[in-house]
């Protein structure tokens, strides 16, 4: 009988996740955090608000309150070094709205896959494949942002493209205080409007439109990375694709590399009072799977909602042709909402290497001893 595995992520800073859309509850268990982290729960739920749906009318109208409990690991509003363990209770379910998708796949959804892998599925809002379970990735990332904001270390995340309109300025040039300020995330007001216009007009019609997210990590130290198979870009990618619904991933210079002679890709090295900096930054603050100590850039593309509010043909589980018209309460695009999944899987990420490149240093040193 199949079994699912691979609910857990990282080596050290390790995230367990449990629970499905329509079940009781989607929770963590979080393995590896230091003792003696003051908690800021204020912070956490910030970032759980910030990812929950119902928060603007580009998003699904689904109403979750999103409050996260925590049930061990914490004492005294500090961390205890024991397995953290939290839950977020799901409160506002319309499973009857799942009711004609019992028998059918949806297209481009995990039905069909799940189906011949398991042999049964939660229809329900897609269960375990359902985006509901992101929500404790918030929740981990956010603790691991206290962490790394601890040594200077920041991850910021905006919407770069939704659709045809994208914002072509460079991030150095922006004003990161202005994302939470936009109903898209995308910090510039003009093509704000413009990707707000477009989901409404691609709403009107029962469609969907996909986008790209941008994620800049500054204050990373040289040195974090693990060749050969546990690159730094490498384990960046994979918790990224590891996101609903992300068809693609690239940093630094990315696919435009393809395209260019070495002599002007090339990051060429400089001395600046004492301190080995590049002119340029095309390898996205990696290279050789390591990080340089410039800033690391990635984007993260995101495919079309696959639930559509019109007719789409399909066949059931019997093999039969039906045609199906998605019900319930969908976003149109996901990709505003997704943003802090994309920045909690980037802090999860950077932390787990930094605690694994101490723990390194520790042996390295005792060892000399």
């Amino acid at each position: 009988m199949p079994i699912m595995s691979g609910n857990s992520f990282g080596t050290i800073f390790r995230l367990t996740t449990f629970g499905e859309s329509h079940g009781k509850a989607v929770g963590g268990v979080l393995d590896g955090c230091p003792a003696d982290l003051e908690m800021d729960f204020g912070f956490i739920q910030s970032e759980l608000n910030r990812r929950r749906p119902g928060q603007s009318k580009v998003t699904t109208s689904r109403k979750e309150e999103d409050k996260v409990e925590f049930l061990s690991g914490i004492f005294e509003n500090k961390t205890t070094g024991t397995p953290i363990a939290f839950i977020i209770r799901n409160k506002d379910q319309k499973s009857e709205d799942y009711d004609e998708m019992k028998d059918a796949f949806r297209p481009s959804h995990a039905d069909f896959t799940y189906h011949q892998k398991y042999g049964i599925r939660d229809h329900r809002g897609g269960g375990r494949a359902s985006a509901r379970e992101t929500a404790a990735r918030v929740v981990a990332g956010a603790i691991a942002k206290l962490l790394l904001k601890k040594i200077g270390v920041s991850i910021a995340g905006y919407v770069l493209q939704i659709g045809n309109v994208k914002l072509e300025k460079k991030y150095q040039s922006l004003d990161f205080q202005q994302v939470e300020q936009s109903q898209v995330r995308c910090p510039d007001e003009n093509v704000s409007a413009k990707m707000i216009k477009l989901i409404e007009n691609v709403k009107a019609e029962g469609d969907t439109v996909g986008g790209v997210i941008r994620c800049i990590i500054k204050g990373v130290p040289a040195g974090l990375g693990e060749p050969v198979f546990d690159k730094l870009q490498a384990d960046l990618a994979k918790a990224m694709l590891s996101i609903n619904a992300v068809k693609g991933f690239e940093y630094g210079s990315g696919f435009e590399a393809a395209g260019m002679k070495g002599s002007e890709h090339n990051d060429v090295f400089k001395n600046l009072n004492g301190k080995i900096l590049t002119k340029t930054n095309n390898s996205g603050g990696i290279q050789g799977g390591i990080s340089n100590g410039q800033d690391i850039y990635f984007n993260v593309a995101f495919k079309p909602v696959a639930t559509l509010m019109k007719d789409q043909e399909t066949v059931n589980s019997s093999g039969e042709k039906v045609i199906l018209k998605g019900k319930g309460r969908h976003d149109v695009c996901v990709v505003p909402r997704a943003v802090p999944i994309v920045e909690a899987m980037a802090a999860i990420v950077i932390t787990d290497h930094l605690l694994r490149d101490k723990v390194a240093r520790f042996y390295v040193s005792n060892s000399i001893k």
